[in-house]
């Protein structure tokens, strides 16, 4: 059986978005080594697996139909993204309130909680990570509602792979040369380029580890931040022990003391057995 027989049998129970997947293996100019590829594709059997190193994107796609999620899975991961796939819509809410993700594909149709409303609690609670709307509803009603409801972009299925790739640089292109440069959070605030912190108008004077940490905590603001994830992209190590949890929690209760103590409101918080927030709790 030659390969385009293959092809056309695969094409007939196969997501559109798989499909697209191993046209883009067949098509390439390697001719032998691309038809082994897509058999390969075709079969499940995993090539060599690429490690990721810090620096690599991460992706979180909320998708729950698995034929789709797999191939967009597989597709990313090939170009050297590092994928997360939450199926459903509160499994999605839970993962990026919990983990930092550089970009967010979203399903709109979604069991428990719908995109929209995935998307609207995310925005309201200060998520600024790059989401794109992947969805089958295509009128211009359904395009405005996603738009304003806080998505960056919406693309409709069917669509070519190439397309998604093209609009994922796009947004990360879009969402570096935007990353703010002043955060703020009610009256704290920080000049990322000056390096200089104030509180109600006051100077407040933190190490350079604290700088880094506060940061870090007001570009993930209003979501739970884990010692892990402090480990790994303040400190940059990526195997966590008990000494460094106990440095974490100490330089954590010194920039406490620092922005917090003798001002209002309180912004600082920990969940215990969790991590840390920056925000004003809400009642």
């Amino acid at each position: 059986m030659t390969t385009a027989m293959v092809a056309m049998r695969f094409m007939c129970r196969a997501s559109f978005v798989t499909w697209l997947i191993c046209v883009r293996l067949m098509m390439r100019p390697d001719g032998a080594c691309a038809t082994d590829d897509f058999l390969k594709f075709l079969s499940g059997v995993a090539g060599s697996v690429h490690r990721y190193t810090r620096g690599t994107l991460r992706i979180l796609i909320v998708e729950d139909e698995q034929k789709v999620a797999k191939a967009l899975r597989e597709g990313l991961e090939a170009e050297r993204y590092d994928v997360d796939v939450a199926s459903t819509g509160e499994e999605g809410f839970f993962l990026v309130n919990h983990k930092a993700f550089d970009l967010v594909l979203l399903d709109l149709m979604l069991p428990r909680r719908d995109g929209i409303e995935v998307l609207t609690t995310l925005r309201r609670r200060g998520l600024q990570t790059p989401v794109l709307i992947l969805t089958a509803k295509d009128t211009v009603d359904d395009r405005v509602q996603g738009l304003d409801s806080g998505a960056d972009d919406y693309l409709v299925k069917p669509f070519a792979f190439s397309e998604l790739l093209a609009r994922i640089r796009a947004l990360v292109r879009r969402d570096r040369s935007e990353q703010a440069l002043k955060l703020q959070q009610d009256n704290l605030e920080m000049d990322v380029v000056t390096r200089k912190v104030r509180r109600a108008g006051q100077t407040v004077e933190l190490t350079v580890k604290e700088f880094e940490m506060l940061e870090y905590l007001l570009r993930h603001r209003g979501r739970v931040v884990s010692r892990e994830m402090l480990a790994r992209d303040v400190w940059h190590v990526t195997a966590r022990a008990t000494p460094l949890d106990n440095v974490i929690d100490v330089t954590i209760a010194r920039l406490r003391r620092k922005i917090d103590d003798r001002f209002e409101p309180k912004l600082l918080r920990t969940v215990r057995g969790v991590g840390f927030v920056l925000g004003v709790e809400r009642s």
